[in-house]
């Protein structure tokens, strides 16, 4: 059985802002993910059969990779185009807020939702969020973001909305975020979850194919080159760090989304139970970090690189040269190795 989660006055708010409302806005963060975009547009679908005028406005492109999810082409991008943008979201009477903690991840349209008088609804699963959100669903325990979406719906009675392309999405959600359901999924309640949203008739081969083993020909080319020439293992910290400039991107074609996942690689070699990926960009350097066991990443990410996210799956950003950064991740390594010689 699934329980109910979420508090009935938190949700009793919920229901009273999506009835009192016709436009709303849903929004996720920077490089949106399979969960970031699944949740937001599986949420979306739903509202649109309840007869709202619903849009789900990113701050920057889903990655090429994403680009089958039913409803992809109807998200309004700002970095593409401002304007519109900027007119959903002064026009919205509700924006909902998911798979983020801060307004600082969703860049420049932060500063434009932090303008807007409307209610902001946070449904996240990230540690520690901001205070600066009316109605607050944080649930750091749960897989994902899209998890929390269909608890939602559940709570609020709507699961009767969530039809096949609904489903399709907050499947796509949950199971990107837990890799196919391999890591945290101790809740048995995830796989009761999976089973109604497999009911709506969807395609979990075809989803699976499309979002975690569908590559371009340079994308291969560009995680061998990753692998097999910039690698670098440190068993004696059971670390394992890559990086890739802009140049060797731009060698391979890199379109965002070409390194999705990649740093979980070298967690697969026995004694490796950290791994650190660093990717330039034109200001700043973009750092994912994935953990097994009890090592975790959550701090560091936050407490080095102005980032978070869970225990054994967080990112952050450097801003400065991706030498500057690699540098950084050697000084965290002194400073764990002064920590546990005090220890």
């Amino acid at each position: 059985m699934i329980r109910s989660i979420i508090p009935d006055d938190v949700i009793k708010r919920v229901r009273s802002l999506i009835n009192g409302v016709r436009d709303i806005v849903i929004t996720c963060h920077l490089s949106p993910d399979g969960d970031a975009v699944g949740s937001t547009l599986g949420l979306c679908h739903v509202l649109r059969r309840l007869g709202k005028n619903a849009n789900v406005v990113t701050a920057d492109m889903v990655p090429r990779s994403l680009h089958f999810v039913p409803g992809v082409r109807d998200i309004t991008v700002m970095s593409i185009n401002e304007s519109l943008a900027r007119r959903l979201v002064s026009e919205a009477q509700l924006i909902f807020c998911l798979d983020f903690n801060t307004m600082s991840r969703i860049d420049k349209l932060g500063e434009c939702i932090e303008g807007s008088r409307a209610p902001r609804v946070l449904i996240d699963h990230h540690l520690d969020p901001d205070n600066q959100f009316d109605v607050m669903i944080s649930y750091p325990e749960a897989s994902s973001t899209a998890e929390l979406v269909f608890r939602v719906l559940m709570q609020l009675r709507m699961l009767n909305m969530v039809d096949k392309v609904a489903a399709q999405c907050l499947y796509l959600g949950l199971m990107t975020d837990t890799g196919n359901f391999t890591f945290g999924c101790e809740n048995p309640e995830l796989y009761e979850i999976q089973a109604v949203l497999m009911r709506r008739r969807i395609d979990k081969q075809w989803l699976y194919n499309m979002a975690m083993n569908t590559f371009s020909a340079d994308c291969l080319r560009l995680r061998g080159y990753a692998l097999n020439e910039k690698m670098v293992l440190d068993m004696d910290h059971g670390v394992s760090l890559i990086t890739l400039s802009l140049d060797e991107l731009r060698q391979f074609n890199y379109r965002k989304g070409d390194t999705e996942g990649l740093v979980n690689v070298p967690l697969a070699i026995p004694g490796i139970y950290w791994s650190v990926f660093l990717r330039q960009e034109e200001d700043r350097v973009r750092v994912s970090c994935r953990s097994i066991g009890n090592f975790t990443v959550n701090d560091i990410c936050a407490r080095y690189f102005n980032g978070g996210g869970h225990a054994n799956a967080a990112g952050g950003d450097y801003y400065g040269t991706l030498d500057g950064a690699v540098e950084q991740f050697h000084r965290i390594l002194k400073e764990l190795d002064e920590n546990n010689n005090d220890n």
